[in-house]
């Protein structure tokens, strides 16, 4: 009878979430990223090999989207905008595709993606836009670092992220509708370095989007980081064949937010299990005791933790025998 009362309080909790983030709407919403105005990119052909060539020229018409994007952003009068896409474009990024619209979508590539033999693609969580992108990038540049040779990271904002004070943040309704878009990557990725090992790195509402396409996915390895819950009760419940591994430092807000998952009238809010308990039973690994942004910090036991899972070194980050 005991657990009644605290199931009480944790669907108060999350309630009371998401009235918070309702009243946040209107004030949030006048700044959010989607208002600057982009052309629609251009079609690209599927990338069937990872050669130096092709990708080469698929670089190329990354950085001619991203030029056509800041020339609108110009155009509109958003001198940061412009300015931002104007690194964007620099000859040494390497986007794999960008679209400017509504927030930015991109999937930029960190490393030797035609030599690499280990592949990493980072799914973001919450608040990550084209205005935000530089931080979700040098996670990026960490990793790839850390990994070091024969190594590749791919930055994968793929879909519209929801705003950390917004309802979106506590419904699967985005990832639900992002899922297919990344299972689409991966399958491209597949089909061009088929040799390859390939990971998948999901932080926050990005494990959501993670364990919604987890069914379909070409990977190794999903790895759940700062994640609020993914939806599903158990591992066995993704239906993959990929190796899940769940982690949280000891200092993630994350670890506060109540797990449970309550349907209502349109919506389905909260995640459920925790990732890192027992029942959800995930692989654990050593996250530290950072923040909740702190994951892909340089030097940091979570950012080793992760690119030993990337590179297949499992004995030596397990928590579990």
């Amino acid at each position: 009878m005991a657990t009644r009362p605290r199931a009480r309080r944790l669907r108060r909790a999350l309630l009371a979430a998401l009235v918070t983030a309702s009243v946040a709407v209107p004030v949030s919403g006048a700044a959010r990223p989607a208002a600057v105005p982009a052309p629609a990119p251009a079609a690209l052909a599927p990338l069937t090999a990872a050669t130096p060539a092709a990708l080469a020229e698929r670089y190329a018409a990354g950085r001619d989207g991203i030029l056509a994007a800041e020339r609108a952003a110009a155009h509109h009068g958003d001198r940061a905008r412009a300015a931002t896409l104007r690194e964007l474009a620099a000859p040494t990024r390497q986007f794999l595709s960008f679209d400017g619209r509504d927030g930015g979508r991109t999937a930029e590539v960190v490393g030797d993606l035609a030599r690499a033999e280990r592949v990493a693609v980072l799914v973001p969580g919450s608040d990550t836009s084209l205005d935000t992108y530089e931080r979700f990038r040098a996670g990026a540049v960490a990793l790839q670092r850390e990994l070091g040779g024969r190594s590749a990271v791919i930055a994968w904002l793929g879909y519209g992220t929801p705003g950390t004070v917004s309802p979106d943040v506590l419904t699967p309704a985005l990832a639900g509708a992002a899922a297919p878009h990344l299972v689409a990557f991966l399958d491209e990725l597949a089909v061009a370095k088929p040799a390859a090992r390939v990971s998948l790195l999901c932080h926050s509402y990005g494990s959501v989007v993670c364990a919604r396409a987890a069914a379909d996915l070409r990977a190794a390895d999903i790895i759940l980081y700062g994640s609020p819950g993914t939806g599903a009760d158990t591992v066995r419940d993704l239906h993959t064949k990929a190796t899940v591994w769940a982690g949280r430092s000891a200092g993630d807000w994350v670890g506060h937010v109540p797990h449970v998952r309550l349907h209502v009238p349109f919506a389905t809010l909260g995640f459920g299990t925790d990732p890192v308990s027992g029942a959800f039973g995930a692989r654990t690994f050593d996250a530290g005791s950072g923040g909740h942004g702190d994951y892909l910090r340089p030097g940091s036991v979570p950012l080793r933790s992760l690119a030993r899972i990337v590179a297949g070194e499992y004995a030596a980050v397990s928590r579990d025998a």
